[in-house]
Order: structure tokens, then sequence, then C-alpha cells
């Protein structure tokens, strides 16, 4: 693989108690557990970030395969629910549901376009196998 670009972020503190920080400065959060888990939920957490880059990735891959389709992506818009929890292993696990609005198209070739963006989307290819994703479209 030709890498292109690669991203830098340091955690540090308690890990999901404690702060990131892109080598950048452009995001530099604090991390809390959510209360659902027993934390504060007084910061952002690491499945929050995982949703936003997910989400932002999907719809770019969206729009890309859009294009070579020529299918109007007008207004649309992915939204991305990870959620996590104790898998079978003694660990915990990841599962994903991506929602995605394509209001200008019919519902069909929204689902078409949704399954091509799920093959090209650099998150959705790291994922795949490891983490349950469901890639809904939603009608308008």
């Amino acid at each position: 693989m030709n890498i292109l670009y690669t991203a830098e972020a340091l955690a540090t503190g308690e890990g999901r108690n404690g702060q990131v920080r892109t080598d950048d400065g452009k995001v530099d959060v604090t991390l809390s557990i959510p209360k659902e888990m027993g934390g504060s939920g007084v910061g952002t957490n690491p499945e929050q970030l995982f949703a936003a880059g997910y989400a932002a990735c999907f719809h770019s891959a969206l729009r890309s395969v859009a294009r070579a389709s020529k299918a109007n992506v007008e207004d649309s818009a992915v939204g991305a629910k990870v959620g996590i929890g104790p898998n079978d292993a003694g660990g915990f696990g990841l599962a994903v549901t991506l929602e995605v609005s394509l209001p200008h198209l019919p519902l069909e070739e929204a689902r078409e376009l949704a399954a091509k963006a799920h093959q090209v989307c650099p998150y959705s290819n790291a994922t795949r196998g490891n983490i349950d994703v469901d890639v809904i479209v939603v009608e308008d």
C-alpha cells in the first residue's frame, strides 16, 4: 500500500480518563468513561471519536461512488452509532450501525450506492470481519 497520509495521536493520563491530542494540535480533547459504563461522562470517549471518523469517511466514500454513477447526493448524510460491550472472550467488542440518507434517490438505488461505499470505505475495509457493521439506508 502506498501511504498518502498518516495521522498521529497520543493518549496520556489514565486511558479512557485522560487526554488525547494529535501531533498538529487540531484534536485536543479530554476523555472520560461514559456514565453508562460507570464513568463521569464529562469528556468525550473513543467510541464517539470512532463514530465521527467512520461517519465522515463513509460519507466521503458514498459521495465518491455516487459521482461515478452520476447519482444525486445533494442533502446526503451518514450517521454512525458505535456500541461497546463485553464479548465472549472476556474483553470488549464494538458494533457499528451506519445510517445513510440519500433523499433524492429511489430506495433501491440508494441501497446499491451504500453497498458500493461499504466496499471502498477505508473504515469499512479495516473493520470487515472484526466488527459487526450494519449499513441501513433510511427512507426520507
